[in-house]
């Protein structure tokens, strides 16, 4: 392994290794937050823009994960159609209203919305519609991130009733490039996915207490055809991408 690979491993883990401490408080509360959802059959919507939509897609239809989470998945602030234009549609205001006016997002719903550095009209939006239709909204961002180019623009941190702070640097990437200024190894996608999955397994060893929790089975898994497809039948109508 190199220096610069053991690096980043090093870096990674320690910052997993924080959050188990900073983040317990929080993330029980967002975990609290989404077992009150799903015990009301409501619904966990996750949203996120450029990278940070893998988090969406991360929970979506996933093998040992909730049935009852949707993504809210946005092509032109993503990056498959264009991922230039995808940073202009995410700082451009009014975009996401509409789109998310279609997922039918109702009161006592959870909202989770994954912006690295907090700040874009997309995330900012997105919360205020979580807001307005009561929802309880959960932040997956950067504090210092945020606090370091806000500039006197509305923080994603200051809407969400709950925020989890994954702690990382301005940039998000981690590890110095010898001789050069530069940074390379981001974290945001390997600590949020891993915050959202530990959040969800809270969720379902909480739900198992109700019986058994609306979990997907990998579909080389015995029996999987059969729980998935009764899974699909009862979610698909309020899930547009199932």
């Amino acid at each position: 392994m190199s220096a610069v690979t053991d690096s980043y491993f090093s870096a990674l883990i320690g910052r997993l290794e924080a959050l188990r401490e900073t983040l317990a408080e929080p993330m029980s509360k967002a975990s609290a937050a989404i077992c009150a959802a799903a015990r009301a059959d409501q619904r966990v919507y996750v949203f996120g823009t450029g990278h940070s939509h893998m988090l969406a897609e991360e929970v979506h239809y996933r093998a040992g994960g909730l049935a009852f989470t949707i993504p809210v998945l946005v092509g032109s602030a993503m990056l498959h159609e264009g991922a230039v234009i995808s940073s202009v549609y995410e700082r451009t205001e009014g975009l996401i209203r509409p789109v998310f006016e279609r997922y039918g997002m109702q009161p006592g719903d959870v909202l989770i919305i994954a912006s690295n550095s907090g700040v874009n009209a997309a995330p900012i939006e997105a919360a205020d519609y979580g807001r307005e239709i009561g929802a309880t909204v959960i932040a997956i961002t950067s504090l210092a991130y945020s606090a370091a180019i806000a500039n006197g623009r509305r923080r994603l941190a200051d809407i969400a009733d709950i925020v989890l702070d994954n702690g990382l640097p301005p940039g998000d990437a981690m590890i110095d490039l010898p001789g050069t200024e530069l940074k390379v190894g981001p974290a945001s996608t390997a600590v949020g996915t891993t915050v959202l999955n530990a959040i969800f397994a809270d969720v379902a060893a909480e739900l198992c207490k109700d019986g058994n929790p609306p979990i997907y089975l990998s579909a080389n898994m015995p029996g999987a055809k059969e729980t998935n497809q009764q899974l699909v039948k009862k979610y698909r109508p309020r899930n547009p991408h199932l």
